[in-house]
C-alpha cells in the first residue's frame, strides 16, 4: 500500500468515526488530536524505558505510533498538504545524487 491509498483508508475510517461520534474535524482538530496522540506514543515510550508506572507493552507502542501517523495524515488531508511532495522536497532529494558545479 502507498502512502495515497493508505491515507485515504485512514480519511475513511475517519468518516466513519467522526458520523459515529457526531464530530467536526476541521483542521484544527486533527492538529489537536495529532498532539494527543502524540501524547500517548510518549507515554508507551516511557512505559518501555521504564521511566513510568505499567507494564511495557511493545504492541501498544506500536499501536500509538500507528495512531500518529494516522492523525498525521487526517490533518495534511485537512491543510491541503501534499505529504508525499513534501517528503521528496524535504527529505528524499537528499538521496539524489547532487549535480556538480
Amino acid at each position: 500500500m502507498d502512502l495515497r491509498d493508505l491515507s485515504a483508508s485512514v480519511l475513511r475510517i475517519s468518516d466513519i468515526y467522526a458520523a459515529e461520534h457526531d464530530i467536526d474535524r476541521d483542521r484544527d482538530w486533527a492538529l489537536l488530536k495529532l498532539q494527543e496522540e502524540l501524547g500517548e506514543l510518549t507515554a508507551e515510550h516511557l512505559r518501555l524505558t521504564g521511566r513510568a508506572r505499567g507494564a511495557p507493552d511493545n504492541s501498544a507502542l506500536g499501536d500509538e505510533a500507528a495512531d500518529v501517523l494516522g492523525m498525521l495524515l487526517i490533518y495534511c488531508a485537512r491543510a491541503d498538504i501534499d505529504l508525499e511532495q513534501a517528503m521528496q522536497r524535504k527529505w528524499l532529494k537528499w538521496l539524489e545524487p547532487q549535480a556538480e558545479s
